[in-house]
């Protein structure tokens, strides 16, 4: 008599001899019925480096260049097992607390799945699709960034266009801090999938980490043939699940009686409550429980389709499931929209212009905030339809939608009550930033946060006239900027014009000076966070003099200051505990 476990691997041997040959199926048929254990066939596993950078949100170094970008990751690991900070790496923009503190950081959006942590995240092409077995991040910098590793079902080198994409979570957690920084080899135990992969995913919230994470390389292993797995899977409700049909919200919200014969209707008594304390019940759900609610009555299908449960609505934790159907149930309930959040969606075709531009007609009347990071789908035609339907539009972001041409960033201009614009890593063309300048300190004499990292010809003159007419910038960000020279006295100029400033940023700025740093300390006083990296000329003198003069100051990064090495770093966290100070190292 076959046990249970036999007749379950019979019928699951049964299942794969449809695909196997006759021969393989007799062999592991008599193997069950002999009593024996059934040997399953053993694949080859084999082992994998990225072969190419697919997509990715954001990255510390520039389009141009090898130095701490994400293309870093693909091949063979170029650091580990060495750690610390190289610019053979991959490295995200941001980390810590320090952004999110920022005046310019928009607030979070209710209805955001606790879960979600996701701030950044990198897509990855491997030769061969494989069913994974497992997933090695080779981390050489203050690890633990990752929070959610990713597998599709679409092959990136296929020529044929992607149909019916799925992904699949293969691992997922929270953000941790690894409690030192040291290298190490992040390999979770992974989920089993019934598709095989050559794309990943990587998403990482970076938030808890006191400096930037720098990923070295990431390595899949897999078998080709597919493994014994589940049978079966529970069907999945998402947010395209939506129903608004009389008849069924009749069949389920319908009366029904009890034993003493009493009759009272489906609602529950919700009915009996005001009709406000059900909309502040029901704001405290995420997005698909409120939909999937809407489907149980009557009256919850009233509440949960009231406009006003969508004046503000984040789509980007569902970023893989978005489509324009998805967009299309949800048009109705979004009329009083007023911020929205598409970033990440709609890649690979899930989102077309006719879906989008049919939403923004519906819903774009209310809007004053638009995040559509890294939209790949965005055209010029998109951006002529967001001034079209958007005219109270207020923070627009377009950071990494690299794929938008130059001409489709002058829909822009159309925005007249435009306060917040990111066009990080976009392929706006600007040849004079000067100009750009003079143009904000003329007609932008109330702007609070300006981001020109990066900006390669911004002199002295125009940043003179920029500080000179918004002397209400309290961010302003001139990473990388090298053509500002301090012997011109520019950033003298700046700290005594700009006294609220709270976020300055100098990175790699060969020619910052004490004198620079003793004007911001005169000067600013609220000054929070400061990053003079890479600096030979500031000494240990001219810093105490800052952290003494702005008691504010939570952030402070001298990584690669000549003059500044851990000794006084040591001493001035010692005197100073409430200031981050920042020194990266190599080893």
């Amino acid at each position: 008599m076959l046990t249970l476990l036999s007749m379950f691997y019979y019928i699951c041997l049964r299942r794969r001899s449809r695909s196997g040959t006759r021969g393989e199926a007799l062999t592991s048929r008599r193997a069950v019925e002999s009593g024996q254990r059934a040997a399953l066939p053993v694949s080859v596993e084999v082992e994998q480096y990225a072969k190419e950078v697919l997509d990715f949100s954001s990255h510390y170094g520039s389009e141009n260049s090898m130095s701490y970008t994400m293309w870093n990751l693909a091949g063979v690991p170029n650091v580990y097992p060495s750690s610390g900070d190289f610019t053979q790496t991959a490295v995200f923009r941001a980390y810590g607390k320090w952004w999110e503190q920022c005046a310019s950081a928009p607030p979070p959006f209710r209805r955001t799945p606790k879960g979600f942590y996701s701030q950044d995240y990198i897509e990855l092409g491997f030769e061969d699709p494989v069913y994974p077995t497992a997933v090695e991040v080779l981390e050489t910098y203050y690890p633990g960034a990752i929070v959610q590793i990713l597998a599709c079902s679409h092959n990136p080198f296929s020529q044929n266009p992607p149909t019916d994409v799925r992904w699949e979570v293969l691992w997922s957690g929270e953000p941790t801090k690894v409690l030192t920084p040291q290298a190490r080899q992040f390999s979770p135990n992974i989920k089993h999938i019934n598709f095989p992969t050559n794309l990943l995913r990587l998403e990482v919230n970076s938030s808890l980490l006191d400096y930037y994470t720098e990923l070295d390389a990431v390595i899949l292993r897999g078998v080709k043939e597919r493994p014994m797995l589940a049978l079966y899977k529970m069907p999945v409700i998402d947010i395209s699940d939506l129903s608004d049909s009389e008849e069924e919200l009749s069949d389920v919200g319908g009366p029904f009686r009890q034993g003493d014969g009493k009759q009272r209707t489906g609602n529950g008594y919700f009915d009996k409550l005001p009709y406000e304390l059900i909309q502040l019940i029901l704001s405290h759900l995420t997005l698909p429980d409120l939909c999937r609610l809407a489907q149980s009555c009557k009256l919850l299908h009233q509440h949960c389709c009231d406009p006003l449960q969508y004046t503000q609505l984040s789509l980007q934790p569902y970023w893989a499931r978005l489509s324009d159907t998805s967009l299309g149930h949800l048009q109705s309930r979004c009329t009083l929209l007023q911020r929205l959040n598409l970033s990440w969606t709609g890649n690979r075709e899930a989102l077309t212009l006719t879906g989008f531009s049919s939403f923004m007609k519906a819903c774009g009347l209310s809007l004053v905030c638009l995040e559509l990071s890294c939209c790949h789908f965005l055209t010029e035609a998109c951006l002529e339809v967001i001034s079209q339907t958007c005219p109270g539009l207020q923070e627009l972001n377009l950071s990494s939608c690299d794929r938008l041409n130059p001409q489709a960033f002058t829909h822009i201009s159309k925005l007249t009550r435009l306060r917040r614009l990111v066009l990080y890593r976009t392929k706006i063309e600007i040849e004079d930033y000067d100009v750009v300048a003079s143009m904000l300190a003329a007609r932008c004499r109330s702007l609070r946060s300006l981001d020109l990292w990066r900006c390669r010809n911004l002199t002295d003159r125009g940043l003179a006239e920029l500080v000179s007419g918004c002397r209400m910038l309290e961010e302003l960000d001139l990473g990388w900027c090298p053509t500002l020279q301090s012997s011109t006295g520019c950033f003298q100029h700046l700290a005594r014009s700009l006294p609220r400033l709270r976020k300055f940023f100098l990175t790699a700025n060969r020619t910052v000076c004490d004198s620079d740093v003793e004007e911001l300390a005169a000067n600013c006083p609220s000054l929070q966070h400061l990053d003079i990296l890479g600096t030979r000329l500031v000494s240990a003198a001219s810093l105490k003099k800052l952290l003494q003069s702005c008691p504010r100051l939570l952030l402070l990064d001298v990584s690669f200051c000549s003059q500044i090495d851990i000794r006084v770093v040591q001493e001035l966290s010692g005197l100073f505990p409430n200031v981050a100070i920042k020194k990266s190292f190599t080893h």
